[in-house]
């Protein structure tokens, strides 16, 4: 007879990033974010007691800021589980230094691997749309460099790039650029299932059930709110050299019993 594999013991989680791993657009009701490391660092705790849990994430990180900021803070931790996502917002610059970040995401890896049991990385789910499609090219250099960084560190790599969920508008917040709850939950399904959970999900990178579209006026009125609060905005911090998480503390900067955070 045939059994299931004896599940992963995994006692602590530290998550290093930027706005993806931070939670947003996953809105709570007291106004903060949740996001899928804290639904994952949810999941592992309810199976082990005592499970630790660290979010260093601040969004608009850039890759340098998440080596200086985070990485060696991270890796002082000595966690079970560290995963590590960035870069994505140094693609979206209009300069962009694709060996710079290259460089600066071995660095990050180099020194995170040897710090845990078990480094997390990822594609960085990339959706449709002709803002994003002139990125594409960096987005899958990317993409490119983490596989190379994890055949040779043995880190995981969960593909959210490639799944086909992901591309669906529909778990996009308003602003483009962040997921919806739903879309965080997926991506703590493919995690938990990366690191050798049993699936709670097996369809979590299948395409959400089809819906009529949105008609001609609601997209326009869509599109010209989207302008006025989140692209207009986004440009000008850009031209400023400013960055939506100047002056923010890290979401869980110390490693912690998860129900002491929770």
């Amino acid at each position: 007879m045939q059994t299931n594999p004896t599940p992963p013991a995994h006692t602590s989680l530290v998550a290093v990033g930027d706005s993806f791993t931070e939670g947003m657009s996953d809105l709570l009701p007291d106004g903060s974010y949740r996001g899928w490391a804290d639904v994952l660092a949810a999941r592992m705790a309810a199976r082990t007691p005592g499970f630790r849990y660290a979010n260093l994430a601040v969004r608009g990180k850039l890759i340098g800021q998440i080596v200086d900021e985070q990485v060696d803070v991270a890796a002082a931790m000595k966690a079970d589980v560290v995963t590590l996502v960035g870069g994505l917002n140094d693609t979206l610059r209009p300069k962009c230094d694709m060996g710079r970040v290259r460089g600066l995401l071995t660095e990050a890896v180099e020194r995170l691997a040897p710090s845990c049991k078990q480094l997390v990385l990822m594609h960085s789910p990339g959706r449709q749309g002709p803002v994003l499609e002139r990125f594409r090219p960096r987005m899958e250099e990317l993409v490119a460099c983490v596989d190379e960084l994890a055949a040779r560190h043995g880190a995981v790599v969960v593909d959210l790039y490639g799944a086909p969920a992901l591309a669906d508008p529909r778990l996009w917040d308003v602003d483009r650029l962040h997921l919806t709850a739903e879309g965080h939950r997926r991506v703590a399904e493919a995690v938990w299932q990366a690191l050798g959970y049993e699936p709670e999900d097996t369809d979590w990178h299948l395409p959400m059930p089809a819906t009529l579209p949105p008609g001609w006026l609601a997209r326009r009125v869509a599109d010209a709110r989207f302008a006025r609060q989140h692209l207009l905005p986004w440009i000008g911090r850009r031209l400023t050299g400013r960055s939506s998480g100047d002056g923010r503390p890290a979401k869980r900067p110390d490693l912690l019993p998860y129900e002491d955070l929770a």
